[in-house]
Order: structure tokens, then sequence, then C-alpha cells
């Protein structure tokens, strides 16, 4: 049991994670573009206006990708308790692989709508 509990740990992790930082980024985005810290791609560091923008549309979609992605999670993890420990595994591996789609999703959402928004420079449209 003590292994289900650790695996449910990690597969919230993730969702949790985007809930936060989703709500965090819709509000503000980092002070300053900065490669440390906030979502960070060429188009994204042009100005201020794309640094801005690209946190506010990411942190919309991991907000509500961390919402939906709660419930499946702990859905899943239910159908496994009492399983082995091999069968927990399995499914906490699938179930972060899985998790790992909606940040790949959010990068290519987010890259199209700031290539929408604004030109290769960082100039609005």
């Amino acid at each position: 049991m003590g292994f289900w509990v650790f695996m449910l740990v990690i597969g919230l992790l993730l969702p949790f994670i985007m809930i936060g930082f989703g709500k965090y980024f819709i509000k503000t985005a980092p002070k300053n573009i900065n490669i440390i810290f906030g979502y960070r791609t060429s188009m994204s560091m042009k100005n201020k206006d794309t640094w801005i923008f690209a946190h506010k549309y990411c942190g919309k979609i991991w907000f509500i990708s961390g919402l939906l992605m709660l419930p499946l999670s702990v859905a899943v993890m239910l159908l496994v308790v009492g399983c082995s420990e091999n069968i927990v595994g399995y499914a906490g591996v699938a179930l972060c692989s899985i998790q790992i789609i909606p940040v790949i999703v959010s990068i290519v959402l987010t890259e199209k709508a700031l290539k929408k928004t604004f030109d290769k420079n960082g100039n609005k449209l």
C-alpha cells in the first residue's frame, strides 16, 4: 500500500503543478524576461508583450489541463488499489507518460498563438 500511495502522490504532482503555475501565469508573468523561470522560448522572450502574452495563454492551458488531469489521475490510481507493485508501477508510469502530452501540446498551441499575434520580431500584428 505504501508504494501505491507514493505513486498516487507522483501521479498528482504534475496536475497540481500545472494548476498552480497556470493560475500564477494567468495573473502575472515573471516581472523580467529571464532564462531561469517562466515560459521561455525564443518567441516568448522577444519583448515584454510577447512574454506576457505567452504566460497568460500558456497559463490558461495549464490551468484547464491540470483541472482535467486531476480527477483522471485519481481514477487511474483508484483502479489499481490493492494490485501488485508491478501493476501499480506500470499504471503510474503510463499515467505520468500520458500527463506529458498536455505539456507538449501547450507549447505547440502557445507558439502557434504567438505567431498569429506577433510578427517574427515580436511586434503585434
